[in-house]
């Protein structure tokens, strides 16, 4: 069953329309509907592309967060063989709002790491709703530095509305763990592909992708803060998230052009929860090339190509 947005309110009711004349005609074999079940589809699949045509930053935060898009479990059972999960940061527990292991894509072996939010409630309860704790990022950290030594790429897919905030964390040191996530990026040798599937939310996105490339879906958004937490702070009034938003100009367009995204991977249209095989699949061929870009160059390259696409980060935006 399709879930569906607040903005999209007309066309759910245009879509309900047409679904409801086809049962309709399922439980009467002498009823023929399917002429004006057309026209609605006709009329729904136009209010559509309207809808997607330029969609606002608040609104393609709704996007983002939709519940029904793919999540990190998702990319990995589809474009990944061979995965063996790795689990714990040997020094406290593991985190479950963190996966990641040994895999291979397109017969390459590489190490993938990605915050999972989970599917349904149970689900999302145990993940902590992809929001890590130091745990979490401590294993990323134990990960990486075991691709780091055998010579694999790593890949991280991520989607958290940010680091866990919750007393437990901070008390066994979030912020230091976050920060030695993102140095850990940083010192890698081999080459680290970041894909923003979703929310990619302060720090604790950060601390998966300070990577060589960035890639964005389409719809997938990026910033130090959400909207909501911005418009609390300046304005004291959460209801201006969507002032926020524009201001904190997260979309993929926008980071392209400062340079903090490399690439932008295009949604089908209605965003990727509407077809989810495609997305998946976009997001799997701009990682094989992503990744191409790497080949045959050394360690001391890709630490400098790394470092010196941080250093020229915002110069474009503010040049123009």
């Amino acid at each position: 069953m399709t879930q569906y947005l607040d903005f999209e309110k007309s066309l759910a009711e245009i879509e309900g329309k047409a679904e409801e004349l086809r049962a309709l005609a399922r439980e009467n074999d002498e009823m023929d509907v399917e002429k004006e079940a057309a026209a609605l589809d006709k009329k729904a699949a136009g209010m559509l592309v309207s809808l997607y045509k330029s969609l606002t930053p608040w609104r393609k935060c709704q996007v983002a967060r939709h519940p029904g898009r793919p999540h990190c479990k998702d990319y990995i059972e589809a474009l990944f063989t061979e995965y063996t999960p790795l689990a714990g940061d040997r020094n406290f527990a593991d985190d479950p709002a963190v996966m990641g292991g040994l895999a291979r894509i397109d017969g390459k072996p590489v190490m993938v790491i990605g915050h999972e939010k989970g599917d349904d409630t149970k689900s999302r309860i145990e993940r902590n709703f992809g929001m890590a704790r130091p745990e979490g990022y401590r294993k990323a950290i134990r990960l990486m530095e075991l691709a780091n030594r055998f010579g694999i790429p790593v890949i991280t897919l991520v989607d958290t509305p940010g680091a866990y905030p919750g007393k437990g964390a901070e008390e066994r040191g979030q912020s230091e763990a976050i920060a030695r996530s993102t140095e850990k990026c940083l010192e890698l040798g081999v080459p680290l592909i970041s894909v923003i599937i979703g929310e990619g939310g302060s720090g604790g996105a950060v601390a998966f992708a300070t990577a060589n490339q960035v890639a964005m879906l389409e719809h997938s958004v990026y910033s130090v803060i959400s909207p909501e937490g911005c418009a609390s702070i300046l304005w004291k009034d959460a209801e201006k998230m969507r002032e926020a938003a524009e201001a904190l100009r997260l979309t993929a367009k926008e980071l392209k052009e400062l340079g903090v995204c490399d690439r932008i991977i295009a949604e089908p249209l209605g965003g990727a929860h509407r077809d989810r095989t495609t997305a998946i699949e976009a997001v799997g061929n701009a990682i094989k090339d992503m990744l191409a870009d790497f080949e045959n160059q050394t360690p001391d390259v890709i630490r400098q190509k790394r470092r010196t696409k941080y250093l020229n980060i915002g110069s474009k935006g503010l040049a123009a």
